[in-house]
């Protein structure tokens, strides 16, 4: 049992479950609900914008909120709960905040391309909201950091003589920052996630839309690593011929009960072997997410405006 007393499988969840001192929310944005950016399976995707309340500085944050693999309402409510908005609203950043959808009715592969349909959709419209379309980052807590790391290391090209606008812009950000996110799921804590690890949020379903019954062993292990940043990273050059990742930091606890420290440490490592920059800061005693995550939003944002500019 945590600290807080939550069950493991609630903090990945919800990681907002984890705060027992919630950030208060200071109000240095203004919130447009509910923004379309996509359509799946006869289904709106959407995004609230959050604009900053005083100055813009231009810059925009792509904040992919998913907790378990899911998004609703709650948990964008209680990832704002965890400061990150308000600390980037506070500092001149345009944060969207986009719900890629829940596992169960997309896999993981189409909850990353539902990241980049948000990036084509924002980078299109950059104008309405006042944010240059090549100065773009990528954000993510938990699961949400997962996803937007997968994101940041399959970037789409633009196809320009495309009919559809929006394809014409390739899905590729400028840095990405993440908060103790998975990323090897073949070797998470010394276990697969697959058919046993953490089924009581379906997480089977991340895999393969439906689960993985009457699939084989080779295709599982297949779409775990598929589905893995360390591997994404590792095969960066391959895909991308002349390219490098864009830079990362990390944020993550030393004593995080649910995803370990060493899911950064092995994501830094692949990054800088692929010749990317990325760094690791890391929250003594820090769990999942931990209760005064003040300073480490003080230092990521600092970190993003220096990687934007």
């Amino acid at each position: 049992m945590n600290e807080a007393g939550s069950h493991p499988v609630e903090m990945l969840h919800r990681p907002g479950a984890m705060l027992r001192v919630r950030p208060k929310i200071r109000g240095h944005f203004l919130q447009e609900f509910n923004h379309v950016y996509a359509e799946a399976r006869g289904a709106g995707l959407v995004m609230d914008v959050f604009r900053p309340a005083g100055r813009a500085n231009g810059l925009g944050v792509v904040d992919v909120v998913s907790g378990g693999w899911r998004s609703d309402r709650l948990l964008l409510n209680e990832h704002l709960g965890f400061g990150l908005c308000d600390a980037l609203c506070a500092a001149g950043f345009t944060v969207f905040a986009v719900s890629p959808g829940s596992a169960g009715l997309f896999d993981g592969r189409a909850l990353v391309l539902h990241v980049h349909a948000a990036l084509r959709h924002i980078k299109e419209r950059a104008a309405e909201w006042g944010v240059d379309p090549e100065r773009l980052a990528l954000a993510g807590v938990s699961a949400g950091g997962h996803l937007a790391a997968l994101a940041a290391l399959s970037p789409q090209k633009a196809r320009p003589a495309g009919r559809d606008p929006y394809h014409r812009h390739d899905t590729s950000a400028r840095a990405a920052l993440l908060f103790f996110p998975p990323t090897d799921l073949l070797d998470f804590n010394g276990h697969r996630m697959d058919r046993v690890h953490l089924s009581e949020i379906e997480n089977h379903e991340l895999l393969f839309r439906g689960g993985t019954h009457g699939r084989t062993e080779e295709e599982i292990i297949g779409r775990l690593r598929e589905l893995s940043p360390v591997h994404a990273a590792a095969q960066f050059a391959e895909r991308h011929p002349g390219q490098t990742p864009p830079p990362f930091l990390l944020v993550h606890g030393d004593a995080d009960p649910l995803v370990p420290l060493n899911q950064s440490e092995r994501l830094v490592a692949a990054l800088r072997a692929a010749g990317g920059a990325a760094e690791l800061l890391v929250r003594p005693g820090g769990g999942h997410p931990w209760p005064d995550p003040g300073p480490e939003l003080s230092a990521a944002v600092r970190w993003l405006d220096g990687a934007l500019r």
